[in-house]
């Protein structure tokens, strides 16, 4: 019984000093969301808990709806699919206007509640600074090969997040200044076309459960999945 108390009294210390650590860490960064009780606004700057907390919008259709509406983002609601494991009840597809300004090329995207309110964050804090900063000009369209799609992983029995709308494979974007820097273009190399790809995939590390390039494998080579599965709430997050 004593050690059982000691434990117990040593996780609890644990605990209180792991949270003040957080709260001075946060109040220095001035970042709300690097704390994991703070509620989640995708205006606020990304944090240590922004990721996790996007992943837990999965089963919380309304809430993931309200959030986008306080960030100004418009969107219309998709239709429920009901098809086997091939359903999803929380599709939105954006609409011009709003707090989004880069529209989604082929036609505006639809994809889960979740993966969209990841991508406007990813879009205002990573994807539009990096391409100013290094490449001087703003992204105007983000290129995709889609969202939905009723299939499994590449040679495996697993249920592609694809099959819930839960992801995304971004292609490559188009800047104002007419330039095209596409994921199967212009991976490689060490010029400012290269590092944007690779910035905005390390950002999206941050923000998505499952961010997969071209370092991951061949199926990847010309494009960038994202996806937001409901594991990645519980820690189990992948990067490559």
């Amino acid at each position: 019984m004593r050690a059982l108390r000691w434990w117990v009294g040593s996780v609890t210390i644990a605990a209180i000093v792991l949270a003040m650590v957080l709260l001075l860490f946060a109040a220095v960064r001035g970042r709300p969301q690097d704390l994991p009780w703070t509620p989640l606004d995708l205006g606020q700057p990304i944090g240590l808990m922004t990721g996790r907390k996007l992943a837990g919008l999965t089963d919380d259709f309304p809430k993931c709806r309200a959030l986008l509406d306080k960030a100004g983002v418009r969107y219309t609601v998709l239709a429920p699919v009901k098809y086997g494991t091939c359903s999803y009840a929380d599709g939105v597809r954006f609409t011009p206007g709003g707090s989004r300004r880069t529209p989604y090329s082929p036609a505006d995207l639809g994809t889960s509640c979740p993966v969209a309110a990841a991508l406007s964050v990813w879009e205002w804090n990573v994807v539009q600074p990096a391409a100013r900063r290094l490449l001087g000009s703003p992204v105007v369209a983000i290129e995709h090969f889609g969202s939905y799609n009723c299939r499994r992983i590449d040679r495996s029995n697993t249920w592609s997040e694809h099959a819930t709308a839960d992801a995304i494979d971004i292609a490559g974007f188009r800047l104002a200044s007419g330039k095209r820097v596409a994921i199967s273009a212009n991976w490689k190399g060490n010029g400012p076309e290269a590092t944007f790809l690779h910035e905005v995939r390390n950002g999206a590390c941050r923000l998505f459960s499952t961010t997969l390039s071209p370092e991951y494998n061949a199926a990847h080579r010309d494009h960038l999945h994202l996806d937001q599965a409901t594991r990645g709430e519980f820690g189990w997050r992948a990067c490559r």
